[in-house]
């Protein structure tokens, strides 16, 4: 589990499933990320991100709200056979967003996968016009690559080193 500021991230159980299936039926949170679905679809995205805990030990942690216990979203590390890289995404509810949520996961969940997990980048991958998320991989640092996805997504990327250093450089301006 990894806790924030105002999130806790734990992996997702059968608890998410009612949460998990409303958010994935919305057509406006879903829109980039493959389109609403059914509630049996619902049910086997959920166990689609549960299962890679087991086989992978990562996968999407779902994101749960700490002032009102509610689940609000998912957010981590991704990465299946064919994907071109190792992902730390996320997707939120709509009721929070604008709140800074996505930021705070993300960063969280980078920190995560750069210190536990060992990697040395992340990427973020991004339909064009999704422009929060463009503007979350950017908050967080993230820089476009040159290449995009066979979907004609963009790929933005996080290195360990350049995020260690932003991070530094915003602990000591809060320090200050």
């Amino acid at each position: 589990m990894i806790e924030t500021e105002r999130l806790l991230l734990r992996p997702p159980n059968t608890s998410d499933r009612s949460a998990w299936t409303a958010f994935l039926s919305d057509p406006k949170v879903t829109r980039f990320i493959g389109g609403p679905q059914d509630e049996a679809g619902a049910w086997r995205n959920l166990c689609l991100f549960a299962g890679a805990w087991s086989i992978q030990g990562y996968s999407n942690f779902s994101v749960i709200e700490k002032a009102s216990g509610r689940w609000v979203g998912r957010a981590g590390a991704w990465y299946p056979p064919g994907w071109p890289g190792r992902e730390i995404g996320w997707a939120f509810h709509r009721t929070v967003w604008g709140r800074g949520y996505a930021t705070e996961a993300a960063t969280a969940c980078l920190i995560w996968a750069f210190e536990e997990l060992g990697w040395t980048e992340a990427i973020h991958v991004i339909h064009p016009e999704n422009l929060a998320s463009i503007a979350v991989a950017k908050r967080i640092g993230a820089v476009p690559q040159a290449s995009e996805t066979e979907e004609r997504n963009l790929v933005y990327i996080s290195r360990k080193e350049a995020f260690a250093l932003r991070q530094a450089k915003g602990s000591r301006r809060e320090g200050n």
